[in-house]
């Protein structure tokens, strides 16, 4: 990182150099490659925010501290970067019965942030969970990258399989904001997508380009190539490819990710088992908090456990008058 900056330092004293030697034309060319070389260097930083809120790659709540019984363990991914994660797990004889969910979380802070969701995904859904972290975050090793994500997911995948414990027909993806776009990306290889019961995708975006043109109000981003972008996440070209029963969850006042990202990324879906939930009131980070969320999720994983049973009462989704192919409101009550 020093180099990087004392050579971007010697680089912008030799444009000087040139503009006082050649005048502005040159000068300005230079400059302007200059600013976006730097630009796409630091992009990753702009994307993931693993030190946010501060000391998060040191401090990692525990699961322990929600009375979660869980297991420590570390896992090495294909391109040998050792990432940790915890695996949360129903007492007893009901770890095999109930459905596991691979966790991939958002693109700040680390797993134990997630663990007041967690312990209400543990309590009403009644199932285990490992919660995955990226490389570079928490007490995983590494440092973020596009590529990384999506090998740290598929290292989860591989050691929820190879759990004796665990029932392997019953595994399911479950992906926040960034964690939706990593979790759409191992959904659609067929390496993995004939092992998984179903995937579940809340506030998640089309692409890293469009996500670009929405935040930054300027026109130019939109003449900005696509190779500029370092990481780019093209969900939207992959989501076709999913075959496995979806739920999608937007939350209607999400003010980062526009819902309508989810509305193009449900009717993209090539899955013919695929719902949306709009959660009216519904923020970015936490949708989860709203009435009507619990309730859905609850219901997709019925829809999908009835589906694995080979019986003649598993039915198709679109026959199925519960949980067919529509968009669904839910509203916000009073509590009193």
């Amino acid at each position: 990182q020093k180099k990087f900056w004392g050579l971007s330092g010697g680089g912008f004293i030799f444009i000087l150099f040139l503009y006082w030697l050649y005048g502005g034309y040159v000068a300005s060319v230079l400059l302007l490659f200059f600013l976006m070389g730097l630009l796409y260097h630091n992009s990753d930083k702009l994307l993931y925010h693993n030190n946010y809120p501060a000391n998060s790659r040191a401090c990692v709540p525990s699961p322990h501290m929600y009375n979660l019984p869980c297991e420590d363990e570390h896992l090495l991914t294909e391109d040998n970067v050792k990432i940790h994660a915890v695996l949360i797990k129903q007492p007893g004889a009901n770890v095999h019965t109930a459905p596991t969910l691979l966790y991939l979380h958002g693109n700040a802070g680390n797993i134990g942030h997630r663990l007041p969701n967690c312990r209400q995904l543990y309590d009403i859904l009644c199932c285990n969970i490992l919660l995955l972290e990226y490389r570079g975050y928490g007490r995983s090793e590494g440092y973020p990258t596009e590529k990384g994500l999506y090998l740290d997911a598929q290292a989860g995948l591989d050691y929820l399989l190879s759990r004796k414990d665990i029932n392997s027909k019953k595994i399911l993806v479950f992906g926040r904001s960034l964690g939706g776009a990593v979790a759409i990306d191992l959904c659609s290889r067929k390496k993995y997508s004939s092992r998984l019961a179903g995937v579940v995708l809340e506030n998640t975006f089309t692409s890293i380009p469009e996500m670009s043109m929405s935040l930054i109000k300027l026109k130019i981003i939109q003449y900005i190539p696509e190779w500029f972008y370092k990481s780019q996440f093209f969900s939207i070209r992959k989501v076709p490819a999913l075959n496995i029963p979806c739920l999608f969850i937007s939350g209607l006042a999400d003010m980062l990710i526009p819902p309508d990202m989810m509305k193009e990324l449900y009717n993209k879906c090539g899955s013919s088992v695929k719902h949306l939930v709009e959660i009216e009131g519904g923020t970015h980070n936490e949708t989860w908090q709203y009435p009507g969320y619990y309730g859905h999720f609850s219901k997709f994983l019925d829809q999908v456990m009835l589906l694995m049973q080979d019986t003649p009462t598993s039915v198709p989704y679109s026959n199925n008058p519960t949980f067919s192919n529509a968009v669904h409101k839910s509203k916000p009550v009073l509590n009193i």
